[in-house]
């Protein structure tokens, strides 16, 4: 049977892997070990200013202004400082148990495996682009039993680029054989996954879990990953 695709790139956190679970998880883990109580009251504080540090220092990271080195300690050094709490070293700490304990978080999202399974009986060959950090994407994969139905797994860090930059694509172009018109790119962010993919050519499949409303221009819209198996 001719396939329309013969590559799938996926996206990985909020695709496949669900971040946001994982991270709280693995947050409430840090929260109980450190005794963080009693420097923010409530895990629903140290939680929130953590995810609100953390997403404008990827932000920063996306525009190449901080290193990655600096972003995975800041986040938790700028959480503690607001609460009171000017201490570098216990962020450090915090970084290297969160970076240690986030991927062996296992919580994917419904239908993942069901869906990768039928893709890969179908003969199509699955990769994932992350602009995750190389040490923990593996492990996330590894650990929830995914690592089996993909070939390739294209880093921001190995390609030497970030999503949306065209120059991620065209590595894994490189690294895969694949080409423009025979790929399809699934993501859960517009403009990382989604306008980078289409800036490059590629194929759209927008996961939007969330009803996200918007006017973007895509391929194709899901929100769960079972309809892939009406589109590919």
């Amino acid at each position: 049977m001719d396939l329309k695709y013969k590559h799938i790139f996926f996206d990985l956190d909020r695709t496949l892997w669900d971040f946001n679970k994982n991270s709280e998880a693995s947050l409430n883990l840090l929260y109980r070990d450190y005794q963080l109580q009693s420097i923010f009251g409530s895990f629903l504080f140290f939680k929130s200013r953590f995810e609100y540090h953390n997403g404008k220092l990827w932000n920063a990271y996306y525009q190449d202004r901080i290193k990655k080195e600096v972003l995975m300690y800041r986040r938790f050094y700028l959480t503690l400082k607001e609460a009171g709490r000017d201490n570098l070293e216990m962020a450090k700490d915090l970084s290297a148990d969160f970076i240690e304990i986030s991927p062996l978080q296992t919580r994917t999202f419904p239908n993942t495996q069901e869906t990768l399974q039928y893709l890969k009986e179908k003969g199509y060959q699955l990769h994932i682009i992350t602009n995750g950090f190389n040490e923990v994407q593996s492990k996330k994969l590894a650990n929830c039993k995914l690592d089996s139905y993909f070939t390739h797994l294209i880093t921001s860090e190995n390609a030497g680029a970030n999503k949306p930059s065209k120059l991620i694509f065209e590595y894994a172009m490189q690294q895969t054989g694949a080409e423009p018109n025979n790929s399809i790119m699934v993501g859960d962010d517009l403009k990382t996954d989604i306008a980078g993919a289409r800036s490059f050519h590629i194929d759209q499949i927008y996961f939007n879990n969330l009803n996200i409303k918007h006017n973007s221009d895509i391929t194709y819209e899901i929100k769960d990953l079972i309809e892939l198996k009406a589109i590919l």
